[in-house]
């Protein structure tokens, strides 16, 4: 039999990534992180090169560090959690869609892929990879329009990706909220920060599986495609 050729689209924790500028804390909230830190921190307590017995490490986080699901609970009051997520949400077939817009994901640029009900799409754009080389916030990237969202909800899909930290521009941050609830508000998982430099566009096998977080906004997960 041929080798099965499998992608490894996840990033790496504790590879430096540039974060957005962190939003005000609610009072009684903590104070935001600083948005240059690393995208995850790993604190190795026990080494074994170091001659200790075992190895050993904590890991410090936010669950929408590195790739990671958002859950309609992200922005949904009393919406699904990401330990509720039905597995078959981030598992099966899948497509890979090129986008050539150097802005956004526009519904012009999707009608001709004749997108079904039930499909699982990932957005490859000009993001990939060269967002993930900068050491500060990007800041200018390609996202969905509010109405390319609002148009693959209507259709119906199961879950949507992209290959950057979100789906919408914190310009203005009212774009933010929209996008995501078009999405969410619909039922529709959010799969962010994926790395597809060495895919090309096409029909896919995806398996996904985010942490079992209970109760959980969202969830980091390791994502590998096959054709």
């Amino acid at each position: 039999m041929a080798k099965t050729e499998w992608f490894d689209i996840t990033l790496p924790l504790n590879k430096e990534i540039p974060l957005p500028p962190a939003m005000p804390p609610r009072p009684g909230q903590p104070p935001p992180p600083e948005s240059k830190i690393p995208l995850a921190t790993v604190y190795r307590f026990f080494d074994v090169d170091k001659g200790d017995k075992v190895t050993m490490s904590r890991i410090e986080m936010s669950s929408h560090d590195g790739t990671h699901i958002d859950s309609p609970l992200h922005f949904i009051p009393g919406g699904t959690t990401i330990d509720a997520m039905p597995i078959e949400t981030t598992v099966g077939p899948c497509r890979v869609i090129e986008i050539k817009d150097e802005k956004s994901v526009t519904v012009k640029e999707l009608e001709p892929y004749k997108i079904k009900a039930g499909e699982r799409i990932l957005f490859k754009t000009k993001n990939s990879p060269g967002v993930y080389a900068v050491r500060q916030y990007a800041g200018k990237f390609v996202t969905i329009s509010v109405e390319a969202a609002r148009y693959l909800a209507e259709k119906k899909i199961r879950l949507v990706g992209i290959d950057y930290i979100s789906v919408a521009s914190a310009e203005p941050m009212e774009n933010v909220n929209d996008v995501h609830k078009a999405f969410l508000s619909n039922g529709i998982f959010i799969l962010e920060a994926l790395n597809l430099a060495g895919v090309k566009p096409g029909n896919y096998e995806l398996i996904c599986l985010p942490l079992r977080i209970e109760k959980g906004d969202a969830g980091p997960c390791r994502v590998i495609l096959r054709k």
